[in-house]
């Protein structure tokens, strides 16, 4: 047998083996369904709030009443380049769906061509007008180009939810920061009213010792008092200016406009007073309630981020099953139709013609390991897929659990934080009746006036605390994000 042929025929026999050892051993994709389920406790440990029902945090900031919240939510999440930057991958993950969902369609393509000229074959001027269509299919005989579309897809619904969870990150710190100035600016005039009260009184110990009555040690007691007063309210004026900034930054509202924004919306809707947090308000359930079992399966499908982790771990699923398949054959079939018009000394000739095929098939023999390495490359970044997913259900369930115990916490001392600012600020009125009276010393007033300043502070800082912690909660649980949120339109 001529050299040649035997060749052809050892290339054909081992085609067919390896296209039967193919067939009979499908390239198996891992089951990205299986994660990390075991990872998450059946109940939370700490009481939960809204009865272990994140829905009811989905209208959250409406529920509030606060329309200045919800009117610099909005303008934060119009600039955010954190949106910004989450649309743009979830406009990019479509159209990589698009392209890989193109490789299991066949393919098209048209060609035209012209020429006029003399050849040695035809010494008369001749034209030439040909057309073509070529056309060419990759039979997915393994699932290689599925597998990829898979990945994609995948892909696009981990960027889908991407979006939600930029949307969920800017409007808890847009309210984060305007809670923060509200509280500032409560703070700011306990502290203008204690800095009032210590220029008064640092005014009558000057007058007492001008006329001998007062030693001036007293009065230059007093004199130090006020000043210290005066810096505090100037250092907690400077915070909220830089709170205001940050603000300004944030939603790209011009600082006065935004002053007069939030200084027109009243600190009595704000959570710091209104109850509504508490649930007094839109919610009969109380603050504390046993462990909800039913809670972590609901985390998992509220949270955008672990949802984009699962997803991850789908894609890499996909991923591994297409680099699994590279190792097998692959078949491509082509056809073409042309037509070509000869004309020449006015005789016109049509050479149309047409096939289908060739059917080929490519077999890979010998490639130094490259396809095994990529399997090998795949399904590491598979396990690491999932590693990633595991953790991020881990520090869901920390950020859960540690906003509850704020909530538990913050709650059982406010009661005792309110009987103790007016217990000291009681005290600080009796003291200072008593100086007047002369039955008292500067030093004690003093005494009193620090004591009810940190008490009437630490209550302040309790409720801002306890804010804070809802908005952690509203973030911990995805912020009521569902699948049915309205997403930005496809530009195709």
């Amino acid at each position: 047998m001529n050299p040649l042929h035997r060749l052809a025929s050892l290339f054909a026999t081992l085609s067919l083996g390896v296209l039967a050892a193919g067939c009979a051993q499908q390239p198996q994709r891992v089951a990205d369904d299986t994660l990390a389920a075991s990872e998450l406790p059946p109940g939370w440990n700490a009481p939960l709030p809204h009865g272990g029902n994140p829905a009811r945090l989905a209208q959250w900031w409406q529920a509030l009443g606060d329309p200045v919240l919800l009117e610099l939510i909005e303008s934060a999440q119009r600039v955010s380049p954190t949106l910004a930057s989450a649309t743009s991958r979830l406009a990019q993950s479509r159209a990589t769906l698009a392209i890989a969902g193109a490789a299991n369609r066949p393919g098209l393509n048209g060609s035209l061509s012209a020429q006029r000229g003399v050849s040695s074959a035809s010494p008369t001027v001749a034209t030439a007008l040909q057309a073509s269509l070529d056309a060419s299919w990759e039979i997915d005989l393994f699932g290689a180009n599925r597998a990829t579309a898979s990945a994609a897809e995948a892909r696009l619904q981990g960027a889908t939810a991407g979006w939600h969870e930029a949307r969920v990150s800017v409007a808890a710190d847009t309210a984060n920061l305007v809670f923060s100035w509200r509280s500032c600016r409560q703070v700011l005039a306990v502290l203008q009213a204690d800095s009032r009260s210590r220029g008064e009184t640092a005014r009558l110990s000057a007058l007492s010792a001008q006329a001998g009555f007062t030693a001036p040690a007293v009065s230059a007691l007093a004199q130090a008092s006020a000043a210290e007063g005066r810096a505090r309210a100037a250092q907690q004026a400077s915070q909220c200016d830089s709170t205001l900034k940050a603000l300004v930054a944030l939603t790209a509202m011009a600082e006065p406009t935004l002053r007069e924004r939030l200084q027109g919306g009243s600190d009595a809707t704000s959570p710091l007073s209104s109850g509504l947090l508490d649930g007094r308000a839109a919610d009969t359930q109380p603050a504390a309630m046993p462990a909800v079992s039913s809670v972590p399966a609901e985390v998992l499908s509220q949270r955008p981020d672990l949802y984009t982790a699962q997803r991850e771990v789908a894609a890499a699923s996909a991923d591994l099953g297409a680099a699994e398949a590279q190792r097998y054959p692959r078949l491509t079939l082509n056809g073409q139709i042309g037509t070509l018009n000869y004309t020449s000394q006015g005789v016109t000739t049509d050479l149309s013609t047409w096939s289908i095929g060739p059917l080929t098939l490519s077999l890979p023999i010998l490639d130094g390991g490259r396809r095994v390495a990529n399997v090998q490359a795949a399904q590491a970044r598979y396990t690491e897929a999932a590693a990633l997913y595991r953790a991020k259900a881990r520090q869901a369930v920390r950020e859960v659990e540690e906003a509850l115990l704020t909530l538990a916490s913050t709650a059982a001392q406010k009661e005792d934080a309110a009987i103790a600012a007016a217990g000291y600020s009681t005290s600080f009125n009796a003291t200072q009746a008593r100086l007047t009276a002369g039955s008292a010393a500067l030093p004690e007033l003093e005494d009193a006036r620090r004591s009810m300043l940190a008490a009437q502070t630490n209550l302040l800082q309790l409720d801002l605390q306890r804010t804070q912690a809802w908005i952690a909660l509203y973030r911990a649980l995805g912020g009521g994000w569902n699948t049915d949120a309205t997403l930005p339109p496809d530009s195709h």
